[in-house]
């Protein structure tokens, strides 16, 4: 057990987070390449990298998909996942973290903190998952590593720690000084390797105020490192580097790197860091799960009862491939598993270590693992896999919400079929798109994070070999309502075919329900008096209004928001009949509808629109442009809480719109709040 686990201490999982074209892809190949594992750089502009290697991600040049890589440096296994950058795809990230055990934060050296890159960072603050920041793209015009640390701890609020000096600007960056050993670091215009050597002599005294700044940094946070700062007024490497490590697992601070990717600048230093301060797997807690009402907690022990987590599933050409990670125990090939949520046991037919697209086989995978599974048909992503003898159930990544919906149908009749196998299989691999049938309008519903998810979805349905797909406008469910009524309408059903005949007379009173009631629903009521017409035939004429609400006259739709009033009628001794009675009840209604003056319905929400305050302005006038009722605003932490009612037929595209007008830091929630009346325009879409 003590080579497993000394071998478990040389293990980093770690995902690249980073706001969109921050450079995280030209990170991840930049370890690929500096490590060995490829012999060739992978350019996203050149469509040849190894994790965007889905045919939208090269066409498009940005990651959708999380990609897992896998390579060695310095005697350490690092497991890589290159996380799309993307605000439609954040649940991919969010799976994602749910399984590192540490990050490296991208940012771009011009553009510092950016929207998305504070919506991931605090993705990993709630995972909790201990991160180093790579400042990138020191090479171009207008870059500036002071500024942009300066953005991340304004926009972030953690306590940075500087460790590198850059050395040249722009165009002429050229190295890095190492604070901690007092080195340079240089690289040729080929992008080799570094070429180690002395502090040039025009930094040496920026270099010590650095250094300096940086100890009392580390001084602050540290006692162990304070004790030593106080003694003899400096800190040794050894004691720098073992406080570094100590406050980027604690989060209370963060290793502060920079270099130029694309050009292949301060990728070791990098790697380096990424060895000496993420934790392995031993260094992160026990795993919680629980059993029944017990909370068990797995360590990461090769010899533990096994238990994994299922964080991705994808129809890969070999086959259904279930993406884990492993937190106790082993597992080997052929051996079974049991999903507790599913009650189901599995075979696992096969083991994988990913490579993006290309595995490679193995006999067995041991706690700290991330690998892929072959053979599992049930597993979804957020399952568990655990021992049959020991049970445990883990907490599910959470699925965000969708926020956008289009809908979906085979241009041909003879593919619907094939149309719902697609995106059955589309759900399995995305839990954050949702697939459904609105019952009232029959469409086939599509839901995602946004419409660039959505469209990927459906580009990805055509590029797998799937129908032909025509996408619009979700049809909303409208509603007819009663505005002004009328009274005493008199309705005579009588049927008379050569048997026992149908005979029923209803006198019907129809009106508004009234503001009291939200002018939705349905009342009967009846005032007959004398026997006139029996019980058991007023629950039919009540019936037969209730069978009349499903089609109105202005274009069928439901009808609500009315009271009906049974007010007179009479029986035939002979032929009157329940069924009689329902058929004079819907009838006499209908007729009584087309007599009164009815309005369209249309569904409204209810919209919690968070911004920040320099954007109220934009943001208001959008909603008013969409028809949308502003009930109130409030203020929290530097931003504003709208509260609106909107039509829902008006939220189609408003996630892109809000995030256009918000630099991407707007978001919003919504939530049914009933019917409103429709002006013409909108009844007619």
């Amino acid at each position: 057990m003590r080579t497993n686990l000394s071998t478990l201490a040389t293990v980093r999982n770690l995902g690249i987070l980073a706001h969109v074209d921050a450079g995280k892809t030209t990170v991840t190949e930049r370890f690929l390449y500096a490590t060995g594992t490829t012999h060739k750089r992978g350019e996203v502009h050149d469509g040849t990298t190894v994790t965007d290697f889905d045919p939208q991600e090269r066409d498009r040049g940005i990651t959708i998909f999380a990609a897992a890589v896998s390579c060695g440096w310095d005697g350490h296994r690092i497991n890589l996942i290159d996380t799309p950058g993307h605000v439609d795809f954040a649940d991919e990230v969010e799976r994602s973290l749910r399984v590192l055990d540490g990050a490296i934060a991208v940012f771009d050296a011009v553009a510092g903190v950016e929207p998305q890159s504070e919506s991931v960072w605090r993705q990993a603050d709630r995972h909790g998952v201990p991160r180093i920041a790579f400042v990138n793209k020191l090479d171009r015009a207008g870059a500036d590593l002071d500024r942009a640390v300066a953005s991340i701890r304004e926009r972030l609020h953690p306590a940075p720690l500087v460790v590198q000096l850059p050395i040249g600007a722009e165009d002429g960056f050229t190295g890095v000084v190492d604070l901690v050993r007092m080195r340079s670091l240089l690289w040729d215009g080929g992008g080799g390797a570094a070429v180690e050597g002395p502090v040039p002599e025009t930094l040496t005294e920026e270099a010590l105020r650095r250094r300096r700044v940086l100890e009392e940094a580390v001084a602050e946070l540290h006692p162990a490192a304070l004790e030593e700062f106080c003694a003899g007024s400096a800190l040794s490497e050894q004691t720098l580097v073992a406080a570094l490590r100590d406050l980027t697992r604690t989060g209370d601070g963060v290793v502060v790197l920079c270099g130029s990717a694309y050009r292949n600048r301060g990728i070791e230093p990098l790697l380096d860091a990424v060895v000496a301060y993420l934790p392995s797997p031993l260094d992160v807690p026990a795993v919680r799960g629980v059993h029944g009402d017990t909370e068990q907690r797995r360590s990461a022990d090769p010899e533990a009862p096994f238990a994994a987590l299922a964080f991705k599933v994808n129809a890969a050409g070999i086959g259904r491939l279930t993406c884990v990670r492993v937190y106790s125990g082993t597992i080997g090939k052929g051996d079974t598993v049991w999903d507790p949520s599913t009650g189901r046991t599995e075979r696992v037919a096969r083991i994988l270590r990913v490579m993006a697209d290309r595995h490679v086989q193995l006999d067995r995978a041991v706690a700290g693992d991330i690998v892929a599974l072959a053979g599992l048909k049930s597993a979804r992503a957020g399952s568990t896999l655990c021992d049959p003898g020991a049970p445990l159930l883990l907490e599910a990544p959470v699925v965000a919400e969708p926020v956008v919906s289009v809908a979906v149908e085979a241009r041909r009749s003879t593919d619907t079929g094939r149309l719902a196998s697609a995106l059955a299989r589309l759900a399995e691999e995305d839990p954050s798109l949702v697939v459904r049938t609105d019952d009232e309008t029959g469409q086939t519903v599509l839901s995602g994070m946004g419409e660039l998810h959505l469209e990927v979805a459906v580009e990805k349905i055509r590029r797998d070999g799937g129908p032909e797909v025509v996408v619009g406008r979700p049809r909303v469910a409208h509603r007819e309502t009663v505005v002004r009524g009328v009274s005493g309408l008199v309705f005579r059903h009588v049927k008379q075919d050569g048997g026992a005949g149908q005979f029923a007379h209803v006198v019907l009173d129809v009106e508004p329900l009234g503001a009291e009631a939200g002018a939705t629903g349905f009342e009967f009521r009846s005032v007959v008096v004398g026997g006139r017409v029996p019980q058991e035939y007023v629950r039919a004429v009540e019936a037969g209004c209730r069978d009349a609400l499903a089609e109105g006259p202005l274009g069928g739709h439901p009808v609500t928001g009315l009271r009906v009033t049974l007010s007179d009628g009479s029986t035939h001794v002979k032929d009157s009949s329940e069924m009689a009675f329902r058929t004079a009840g819907r009838l006499g209604l209908r007729e009584a509808l087309r007599a009164c003056a009815v309005a369209l319905l249309e569904p409204v929400a209810e919209v919690t629109v968070t911004v920040p305050e320099d954007a109220v302005g934009g943001v208001l006038g959008d909603l008013a442009a969409r028809r949308g009722r502003v009930n109130g605003s409030e203020s929290r932490n530097g931003s504003a809480v709208l509260t609106a009612t909107v039509p829902l037929a008006e939220l189609f595209g408003y996630a892109t719109r809000l995030r256009s007008r918000t630099q991407g830091r707007g978001t919003f929630t919504t939530r049914p709040a009933g019917y409103a009346p429709a002006p013409q325009p909108a009844a007619a879409r």
